[in-house]
């Protein structure tokens, strides 16, 4: 039986789940892989997470940097956080010829092509299963079952706590605000949701499903990114009456002159299978040119599906070098470089929520400005008034136009005097 000793740094809520999972199912996984995993030291700043998990005095430290340095431990678990102690603590595993396991999303979109090279260099392997999609294998599935594919496109909804709160406005009619409270006392999103209602989160994964999908670095500032703070109820009502569901998306393409990485709401036909994703759960549609179209859903995030994440790389790396099968950089040598397309280069459909007033004229005059800025018009609704005064909805829907004519158009139209306030803007995704 091969023995695999791993030092866990970190035990918050993934770190517990880890340490739970190796101790419960011990068995269960050395039935299945013939390996003897060992949880042989684990470091935390509280020493309660000791009692509380039964952690042997002998297996735990406060030190992480003790742990790193043992030379008794196999494969280092990173599940500290953060990009700045981490990355070191990575760095030096790494170093020490050390394998490492991470779910550290904001480390990897960081600090990818930094942490690749030192891997190269020391000839280690690195597990990252966990930093995208919690226990959706979709990283496993990109590198090793599409490995005969090109991919030339994924679209994605990567955030469970946005998810929760779009599906909560949709289904109950909720403002924003209300649903973000909501999901904060279901334990769907933190005291500071900043990160993941921002697209930030889901900014981080698809940096690394880009990189991975395309054999390319893709620079974190590359990637353009939008979040849902400003969704008003109203206009997943109006997308709604013209057959659409709103979702905080995450969309990488490869083209011919580069690569577009994009986070930002988007609006998708009712019959598409992303719509049918509510509530926390992730979802990952791939495009690739032999398979064609696959998608790949479940829970995002949690203790629960990213500790299973954490242990399947675990096991996959423990198998793979204690059955001395021979070392294989290519997964971490990137061969290509390939430009990133501005964002204003980008195209789609749009929805747009014009607030005018209710007098002859105005149609003509958004409609010329649109016009003369290569935005044709796919249909317009007018809705009746929702307040009392003369300012009434005005809803139109474009055909394929170009960001950069589009975000002109859009500011010479706030300047009608006949508008009250800013338009309102969301992209339509069109299911390829």
């Amino acid at each position: 039986m091969k023995n695999v000793r791993i030092g866990i740094l970190g035990l918050g809520t993934v770190g517990t789940g880890v340490y739970e999972l190796l101790k419960r199912n011990r068995e269960v996984i050395r039935m299945k892989t013939g390996l003897c995993i060992e949880a042989a030291k684990c470091a935390d700043i509280n020493p309660e997470r000791k009692r509380q998990l039964g952690i042997p005095d002998e297996c735990f430290t406060s030190s992480a940097l003790e742990v790193v340095d043992d030379p008794e431990i196999d494969i280092i678990v990173e599940l500290i956080g953060g990009t700045d102690i981490a990355r070191d603590l990575v760095l030096m595993a790494l170093e020490r010829k050390k394998h490492v396991v991470t779910a550290n999303k904001a480390l990897l979109a960081t600090h990818l092509r930094e942490i690749f090279q030192s891997v190269l260099v020391n000839r280690v392997e690195l597990g990252f299963e966990g930093s995208v999609g919690g226990g959706i294998p979709i990283i496993k599935t990109i590198r090793e079952a599409l490995v005969g594919n090109q991919i030339n496109r994924i679209v994605g909804i990567l955030n469970g706590t946005t998810n929760f709160i779009l599906t909560k406005m949709t289904r109950e009619g909720l403002d924003f605000q209300t649903a973000l409270r909501i999901a904060q006392e279901l334990g769907f999103a933190e005291a500071d949701p900043t990160l993941d209602i921002s697209g930030g989160d889901s900014r981080h994964k698809i940096t690394i499903l880009s990189s991975l999908a395309f054999n390319t670095f893709v620079e974190m500032e590359s990637v353009y990114v939008e979040g849902i703070e400003s969704i008003e109820r109203r206009d997943l009502v109006y997308a709604g009456e013209l057959g659409f569901v709103l979702k905080l998306l995450a969309i990488a393409e490869k083209k011919e002159d580069g690569i577009s990485v994009k986070v930002h709401p988007a609006l998708i036909s009712r019959e598409n299978p992303l719509a049918a994703i509510n509530w926390e759960d992730n979802a990952v549609m791939v495009y690739s040119d032999f398979l064609g179209k696959s998608m790949y859903s479940g829970k995002g995030a949690g203790a629960k599906p990213t500790a299973s994440a954490i242990v399947a790389d675990i096991t996959d790396i423990a198998l793979r070098t204690k059955n001395g099968r021979a070392y294989t950089p290519g997964p971490y040598a990137f061969s290509q470089s390939i430009n990133p397309i501005p964002f204003e280069m980008s195209r789609s459909r749009y929805y747009f929520r014009f607030h005018v007033l209710d007098r002859p004229g105005i149609l003509s005059k958004i409609a010329g400005i649109l016009g003369d800025n290569n935005i044709s018009i796919a249909s317009v609704i007018q809705k009746e008034s929702e307040e009392e005064h003369e300012y009434v909805p005005l809803v139109m829907m474009t055909h394929t136009a170009l960001e950069a004519d589009v975000l002109k158009a859009i500011k010479l139209i706030d300047r009608l005097p006949e508008l009250e306030g800013k338009t309102r803007l969301i992209r339509v995704i069109d299911e390829e």
